[in-house]
């Protein structure tokens, strides 16, 4: 972890979060694009946070907002009644404050926040893992990983759910379950109480 990423994130029992961690390539995106509108007819406002590794804009060249951000708006809100935006800038930072990021998700109150990346940070995970891409399994190193969904059978830790990858639905509905689990999984493997 680098030394802007705390050694415990508040994990607030009221906002259940889930890290989605996987070596690039595996299909993060494309999954959590399927899975979404899934979690959505089971009931369920989702948030995600999502960590880049380069500089985007989300605004266009040109247009009002993008002047203005320029300009030195901090922050830069643009809304409509369909959608709003929230731009800054954040010079000098080493790497995205994900406390910072929940606590502005949860003014949305959502159901779950799913976390895509961020996989330094001390919160639940679940790992995804392809092994023809070669890549080793995280878990063994993460005491956070609380389940890996992968296209192969592995050998996992105990404690350590096993899920397909390929079964969406199967997916679906442990990601929906998990804002009722969350209470007793905001502990890493190696913290957790035993009986």
């Amino acid at each position: 972890m680098s030394a802007s990423v705390p050694t415990r994130l508040p994990l607030d029992e009221g906002l259940p979060l889930l890290g989605i961690a996987a070596w690039s390539g595996t299909g993060k995106t494309t999954l959590l694009e399927a899975l979404l509108p899934l979690l959505q007819e089971r009931g369920l406002r989702v948030a995600v946070i999502k960590h880049a590794h380069h500089t985007f804009d989300v605004d266009q060249p040109g247009k009002d907002s993008h002047r203005l951000r320029r300009a030195g708006a901090a922050p830069m809100l643009v809304a409509s009644r369909e959608r709003l935006a929230l731009m800054m800038e954040t010079p000098g930072q080493e790497e995205p404050d994900l406390a910072r990021l929940v606590a502005l998700v949860a003014t949305q109150e959502p159901d779950l926040v799913l976390v895509e990346g961020f996989k330094a940070w001390p919160l639940p995970k679940l790992e995804l893992h392809r092994p023809a891409l070669g890549k080793p399994l995280r878990v063994a190193e993460d005491p956070w990983v609380r389940a890996v969904a992968s296209d192969a059978p592995l050998a996992l830790p105990a404690g350590v759910e096993a899920l397909d990858l390929n079964d969406r639905e199967a997916l679906a509905d442990w990601i929906a379950a998990w804002p009722a689990r969350w209470l007793d999984e905001r502990a890493p493997r190696a913290e957790e109480a035993t009986p």
